[in-house]
């Protein structure tokens, strides 16, 4: 890919491989970029880094961070159960406790020092404020505000040199029509995770926010998902 530098936000997940997959059909050289912030789904980024070989990424780099040491989620606290089997109505009412304390802001600031240092103008994230589970970081008047201060916040930016896009293609999509963008675009999402809780081998449990709606978006498309499942949702 010859074409200007974009960074990437790749968590392992069906939302960020298809917005990989849409930054390179718009023609961007990519560099994705991943966390390791102790997750209890530390397996998406083994999925990372299949994605990244497969979209054949300039450069692909995990971030070590520890969030464990604020705790405060799902995600981050092991004391802290994952919800299970919610109706999906629900998911868009109230934030639950999967969501992890200032997460994007955190991700796009990292991305936007890369993007500095790659002289970029573009940074690609997988937000979405349709099929979401009511996280405030998603929003799209939360990424307008993040894109002003970027553009204010680095010596590229304030010498006229970067005028930082953040980019989310996804951002008013339902997940059934980030499916259907990304099997048109070629993503294999059997190479992707999702689930808040997989087991020890990377299963996903089926029951979780995150893997209901992924297994919606698959079944409104009439197409089923090839991730795998542990069986009847037990480990």
């Amino acid at each position: 890919m010859s074409g200007p530098n974009a960074v990437c936000l790749l968590s392992g997940g069906l939302d960020s491989a298809t917005v990989l997959a849409i930054a390179r059909e718009r023609g961007f050289r990519l560099y994705a970029m991943s966390f390791r912030y102790g997750q209890r789904h530390v397996h998406e980024l083994e999925c990372a880094q299949r994605l990244a070989n497969a979209f054949g990424v300039a450069r692909h780099v995990i971030v070590d961070i520890d969030l464990r040491v604020f705790g405060g989620s799902a995600l981050t606290d092991e004391k802290i159960e994952v919800p299970k089997n919610r109706q999906i109505a629900s998911m868009s009412h109230g934030i639950p406790v999967t969501y992890v304390p200032a997460r994007n802001t955190i991700f796009l600031s990292f991305a936007l020092a890369w993007a500095e240092t790659l002289e970029a103008q573009d940074i690609f994230i997988g937000v979405n404020a349709v099929d979401y589970s009511g996280y405030p970081d998603c929003r799209p008047q939360y990424i307008a505000a993040f894109q002003a201060m970027a553009n204010l916040a680095t010596k590229a930016g304030v010498e006229d040199r970067q005028h930082l896009t953040i980019h989310t293609p996804l951002i008013e999509m339902t997940k059934a029509e980030i499916i259907r963008t990304g099997l048109a675009l070629g993503v294999d999402y059997s190479m992707t995770s999702t689930c808040y809780d997989p087991s020890p081998s990377g299963q996903a449990c089926g029951a979780c926010d995150a893997c209901l709606l992924r297994l919606k978006g698959f079944a409104e498309n009439g197409t089923q998902d090839p991730a795998a499942y542990v069986r009847n949702n037990t480990r």
